[in-house]
């Protein structure tokens, strides 16, 4: 049993795995929009963590060579949520963005921009549908592009002194197209303990509403 599996009940970690797999499904389809291919996506993974470890996860994956799309986010839950490639990736993201016969020095000069374009759609999308169907606001930061390797994109926050995270991560893949990436949320103990309530809310709003019927 994992640690999330103890801090989060059965029904609890189903009900939330659903909640992630229903907003990343539904951002998929704008990024399916922008690269004009289907988005292929695992099972989402919900795991309690350290940022050590996280970083690890990326890094035994994809290993050092990673670019990243973070927007941080604040409400009733808050954490960090990022949308990660390896770099060679990131790249054929930005062709199938802007166009495919750019020359490489044009397309990388828009390797920024079309970047954090692609992680506002797929990551606000995401958590915008978190947070409607959890019936509270969030509020989200602008994209910003990092570089790195796994400890870098994971570096705990200043006095956080890398304690426990859950690490929500999903791996996802464009058809015909060399596009692979993961996006992945990292919240502390104390906004994991708000989600919970959250979660309970919404698993009975659903109840209630199996129950009432027609």
């Amino acid at each position: 049993m994992t640690l999330a599996d103890r801090m989060l009940s059965p029904l609890e970690h189903d009900a939330l795995t659903e909640l992630v797999n229903i907003g990343v499904s539904r951002a998929a389809s704008g990024l399916r929009q922008m690269v004009g291919g289907e988005v292929l996506l695992s099972v989402p993974s919900i795991e309690v963590v350290s940022h050590k470890a996280a970083a690890a996860l990326i890094g035994e994956r994809e290993g050092s060579d990673l670019v990243a799309v973070r927007q941080d986010f604040a409400g009733a839950f808050g954490g960090r949520a990022l949308l990660i490639f390896p770099h060679g990736a990131s790249l054929d993201l930005v062709r199938a963005v802007v166009g495919d016969l750019l020359p490489d020095a044009e397309a990388r000069s828009l390797e920024h921009e079309a970047l954090a374009e692609t992680g506002n759609v797929i990551l606000n999308g995401c958590l915008a549908s978190m947070a409607n169907m959890l019936e509270r606001p969030v509020t989200i930061s602008l994209p910003q592009v990092l570089h790195g390797d796994g400890a870098t994109l994971f570096q705990p926050e200043p006095g956080d002194d890398d304690g426990l995270v859950l690490f929500l991560y999903i791996n996802f893949s464009v058809r015909n197209r060399r596009i692979r990436g993961y996006i992945a949320m990292l919240m502390d103990l104390p906004s994991l303990a708000a989600l919970k309530l959250l979660v309970g809310d919404f698993i009975n709003r659903v109840m209630n509403d199996d129950t009432v019927g027609p």
